[in-house]
């Protein structure tokens, strides 16, 4: 079902390599995880599909999207513009986080907090891996209930990360919130244990400082050589306590600070940022916060990686802190995602493969009369702007694999090229682009959704379940139903009841405990819709 294109670089002189390593030691990683204008594709809250202009595909080889542009564009032929999907890639999964354990307490999410790309990308994937740097790119679908509409999956993989004694040195600041809201059990005393851990497991050679804010912040810690210097940080996380109000703001201009004080040359820098994001002295906008320390993140390349915690959590700052910092957000809420974050993704967040990664997706007009990219709403990049390697796309390192999933509506008795997905991205180091590509023909789309590989259900399943809880209205929630309540905007979206029972079943099946907690979660929702 998978179609792939061969790797091709972006013009006769690109390099071939790029920078990578894990970060962190002993935590048992297991298998691995810009906004602009844009016109042709609509969020995921139903309603705006983008529809194919008639016609063959367009165009001619040119400069701009030719087999041999000089801006080496790896297309054949240049689609009409009005048949692309751009994006910037994304890693985050703090939505789904969020709403599971909102879920746990009885509640439904604020729509608006419901991210599906976040619910599809928490989930591990088996695409292949590339030997090296950079990305594999595999396409695949199948068909939905309602007729002539698939589930097209786009999926995209970097290599897996190094073990541990290849991995590069690393210099960590973390920034911990310690106001009065961090005192609700779960979350400084949360962070205080994953902390206390993740200092043992680090290597003598690396690097931590620690800052703390409330109503004004402070560096604990300046940035310390582990060596002999354990029980020197282990001191510094034990005596932090929760005081006053949130100055998120102060908390990040002197994380940076400290970290640019204390970076080291040729070692991965990061900031962390570990809080429930509830800001409520000083700046609170995510806009005037980053911009009092976008030129030391530009100039030192040092980015941000988000932690949220709490029951209560400001999910929209962190999400607009981690976009604008270059970097990824997740979410835990007990002392089993903890260790998931700080042993198994926080390494995958740290180390880069890639810098400004984007996507872009060519349905091709003969086949496909309308297609709608399933979230990224805030990722969304101007088609023209995917080869303008001054526009932001997102970053991403080893281990990890980013799904973007499709609704297309096939032409009546279409048959031959469906698509073709590109991503290009930066070397970390040099900055010289490259790009991949793989396609995907009409016959190479499953009879059903249901009845596809692992994999692709699990996607289905997560965004159906996204789509949902998007989708939900109190309206909906007053009106009786037979424990099989119908949300949703997707094709061939079942009902919540059928979805957790669909979910239960593939649980069982592959013994998978994340999908598990998936089945319950939509369980959950349906009880409370």
């Amino acid at each position: 079902m998978k179609r792939y294109r061969t790797r091709r670089p972006v013009g006769a002189l690109l390099a071939l390599t790029a920078a990578g390593g894990l970060l962190l030691t002993g935590c048992g990683g297991g298998d691995d995880a810009a906004q602009g204008a844009k016109d042709t594709a609509a969020d995921s809250r139903g309603g705006g599909y983008a529809p194919a202009p008639d016609g063959p595909r367009g165009g001619t080889s040119t400069g701009e999207a030719g087999e041999t542009g000089e801006n080496g564009d790896s297309r054949e032929v240049a689609p009409d513009p009005d048949h692309l999907s751009t994006f910037a890639l994304d890693v985050d999964t703090a939505s789904y986080g969020y709403a599971r354990r909102t879920l746990s307490e009885g509640r439904l999410p604020d729509p608006s907090t419901v991210r599906p790309e976040e619910f599809v990308n928490s989930f591990r994937q088996d695409y292949d891996r590339p030997d090296g740097d950079g990305f594999t790119v595999s396409v695949d679908g199948a068909r939905t209930d309602e007729e002539d509409w698939s589930l097209v999956r786009v999926g995209l993989a970097t290599r897996t990360a190094e073990r541990s004694g290849e991995r590069p040195s690393a210099a960590l600041t973390f920034v911990i919130d310690v106001s009065g809201s961090m005192g609700e059990p779960g979350r400084l005393d949360l962070a205080q244990d994953s902390l206390a851990t993740m200092t043992d497991q680090l290597r003598d050679d690396d690097s931590v400082a620690l800052v703390t804010f409330s109503d004004e912040a402070e560096t604990v810690l300046p940035m310390t050589r582990l060596g002999d210097h354990r029980g020197r940080v282990h001191n510094a996380i034990d005596s932090l306590e929760p005081t006053e109000s949130t100055n998120l703001g102060a908390g990040v201009e002197t994380g940076y600070d400290t970290a640019v004080e204390g970076r080291r040359e040729g070692v991965t820098n990061r900031v962390v940022l570990v809080s429930d994001a509830l800001a409520n002295t000083g700046d609170t906008d995510a806009d005037t916060i980053l911009e009092r320390i976008a030129d030391e993140r530009r100039e030192h390349g040092i980015t941000l990686f988000g932690v949220g915690v709490g029951s209560d959590y400001g999910d929209a700052l962190m999400e607009r802190l981690a976009d604008k910092g270059d970097g990824h957000t997740t979410y835990v809420s007990d002392a089993e995602d903890a260790r998931e974050v700080f042993c198994e993704q926080l390494p995958r967040h740290i180390e880069l493969t890639a810098r400004d990664a984007k996507a872009q997706v060519a349905f091709d007009p003969e086949t496909v009369a309308e297609f709608r990219l399933v979230g990224y709403d805030n990722r969304q990049v101007a088609d023209e702007d995917f080869r303008d390697d001054r526009v932001d796309g997102g970053e991403v390192g080893p281990g990890h694999t980013v799904t973007a999933l499709y609704a297309v509506r096939t032409r009546p008795g279409a048959d031959g090229h469906l698509a073709t997905a590109t991503v290009r991205w930066l070397d970390p180091g040099s900055r010289t682009p490259h790009e991949e590509s793989g396609d995907v023909e009409t016959d190479a789309l499953g009879d059903s959704v249901w009845e596809a590989d692992r994999g692709l259900r699990v996607t289905a399943t997560a965004a159906y379940f996204a789509d949902a809880l998007r989708s939900y209205s109190s309206s909906s929630s007053s009106s009786s139903h037979d424990g099989d309540t119908r949300h949703g905007s997707l094709p061939g979206a079942p009902g919540l009841g059928e979805l957790a029972e669909r979910a239960g079943f593939l649980a069982g099946r592959t013994e998978d405990e994340d999908v598990r907690r998936l089945a319950e979660a939509i369980g959950t929702a349906n009880r409370l819709t």
